[in-house]
């Protein structure tokens, strides 16, 4: 099973964070592995979403259950085929100065050793490119939305 931590320490609320990590359906806009997201069925605290991840030549369709806990915590789960388990959790722990501690975990087991061994160190280089994927987006959208700001006021 793969288990692993990356973190970062950003310069904005973790609310902003949250709304990030939680809009799954634009993850193909910005993550290049991510083919398609959509999301189902809502409910106040969570949803069910559907999604495509490409790894190479590898094609991994899912049904995920998505709980938020606005704004600290995001837990996305499922165990239908191809996983054996899946958990992915994204943290916001607030720090001074308006800044955010983001923690991606994950535990991902295939139901298929075979698979698993393929696809091992890609999922695992993944989650850094995948925080890294958002930092860049938070940059974009939140820093434009500064000087946005700034330039209504000037």
């Amino acid at each position: 099973m793969l288990s692993r931590r990356v973190y970062r320490l950003l310069p904005y609320p973790p609310e902003q964070l949250f709304d990030l990590a939680a809009d799954v359906e634009r993850y193909p806009e910005f993550l290049h592995w991510w083919i398609t997201a959509r999301v189902g069925k809502r409910e106040a605290d969570g949803y069910c979403t559907d999604q495509v991840l490409g790894i190479g030549p590898i094609r991994v369709e899912f049904k995920s259950k998505t709980v938020l806990r606005r704004p600290e915590r995001i837990d996305v789960s499922a165990s239908e085929t191809p996983f054996r388990n899946f958990k992915l959790s994204w943290l916001f722990d607030s720090r001074p100065g308006n800044h955010c501690c983001v923690t991606l975990l994950a535990e991902i087991e295939f139901r298929s050793y075979a698979l698993e061994r393929l696809v091992d160190k890609v999922v695992s280089a993944g989650l850094d490119d995948m925080i890294e994927a958002f930092v860049m987006r938070a940059q974009r959208l939140y820093n434009s939305e500064k000087i946005e700001r700034l330039r209504t006021f000037t």
